[in-house]
């Protein structure tokens, strides 16, 4: 018995460290374990306070480009401001020689080959895109999503040259006739046929907008939950009426921010439609006029510019632009709050 007793170890006795390391599974000493705590809790703040002040530099860089920019465009188009001031928006004389110059035609061309150019576009993209999620075979589907998506990849200066040398004389030979025949009476297909004019640019805005409203309104229309469509394919609805009611109607906000971003695009493209509107600054109601845009009256004219005003009423024109376009998106943003009412976008179930 007393051997036995010499022989026994305490429950609560740590075993003896071999010489040269510790044992495996030996706790590590508290103090040493705090510290390895706080190095992590620390290098986590350091982290999370670097990530944090990165992306506000992003956001604030941003703000600060959209900034100068305005602040820019007001500097330089002070001169203009403050000789025309708002006659400038309403006044149709546009005469370098005696520095007289007034940029209501330009807008007007750009607001009517940009909304032409809607027109076509947005029942083409729509379609296309209904057609690509729910209607075509996955055999082709790759190959028509690479065709759109490759129309997007084109630079406008090719637009610009298919339009003049196929475009233009098809216009010229195939469809005026035929609009003056059949439509002339309206007024917005009368006069001369020349191919060059307001129809020529919507038509190539129409082509260069639609892959941007294509590409974006299917992704939104996959977005859709697919029990949307089962539970009004199991009400009895037909293939159309699940696409309008259960499809379209959950898409329209992202289907619109498309059209949005589409017509930020036409209203700033410039080298295409300077190549096919014919560039002269007229209102006239027939759509086979030529016309011009704020943004291609601006590529064409500023190295031309010889006279401080002259430049000045350049760079205003860019302002109104800038404003053009911020209305619209103001506008698109309060038609989509409206269907919206506030609520975020139904995600992918």
């Amino acid at each position: 018995m007393p051997a036995l007793r010499q022989n026994q170890t305490k429950p609560d006795a740590t075993p003896e460290a071999p010489a040269g390391g510790s044992l495996e599974g030996a706790k590590e000493n508290p103090p040493q374990q705090l510290a390895k705590t706080k190095f992590r809790t620390g290098s986590s703040a350091f982290t999370d306070g670097a990530f944090r002040s990165a992306v506000v530099a992003c956001a604030v860089a941003i703000v600060a480009v959209v900034g100068l920019i305005v602040f820019e465009l007001v500097t330089q188009s002070r001169l203009s401001l403050h000789k025309f001031g708002l006659s400038f928006l309403r006044t149709t004389i546009w005469d370098p020689v005696v520095d007289q110059f007034g940029a209501l035609p330009f807008i007007y061309g750009t607001l009517v080959s940009s909304f032409l150019g809607l027109l076509i576009a947005v029942p083409l993209s729509v379609g296309t895109a209904l057609f690509l999620t729910e209607i075509c075979p996955p055999r082709i589907r790759a190959v028509l999503s690479l065709c759109v998506e490759l129309l997007a990849a084109i630079p406008s200066v090719i637009y610009g040259l298919w339009g003049m040398f196929v475009l233009v004389p098809f216009i010229r030979y195939y469809i005026e006739p035929f609009l003056q025949r059949y439509f002339g009476w309206t007024g917005l297909f009368s006069g001369a046929k020349i191919g060059f004019g307001m129809l020529a640019a919507g038509i190539i805005i129409a082509i260069m907008i639609l892959p941007i409203i294509a590409s974006i309104s299917r992704e939104v229309i996959v977005a859709v939950p697919r029990q949307q469509r089962e539970a009004a394919l199991a009400l009895g609805a037909t293939k159309w009426e699940m696409l309008r009611m259960a499809v379209l109607r959950n898409a329209r906000p992202g289907i619109f921010g498309a059209i949005i971003l589409g017509l930020g695009r036409a209203f700033g493209e410039t080298m295409a439609v300077t190549m096919v509107i014919g560039n002269n600054p007229q209102i006239v109601l027939s759509l086979f006029a030529p016309g011009d845009t704020l943004a291609s009256s601006i590529a064409n004219q500023f190295n031309e510019a010889t006279s401080a005003v002259y430049q000045s009423a350049l760079v205003e024109m860019g302002l109104v632009l800038f404003v053009l376009t911020l209305i619209v998106n103001a506008l698109a943003g309060l038609l989509i709050w409206s269907i919206t009412r506030g609520q975020p976008a139904r995600g992918l179930a």
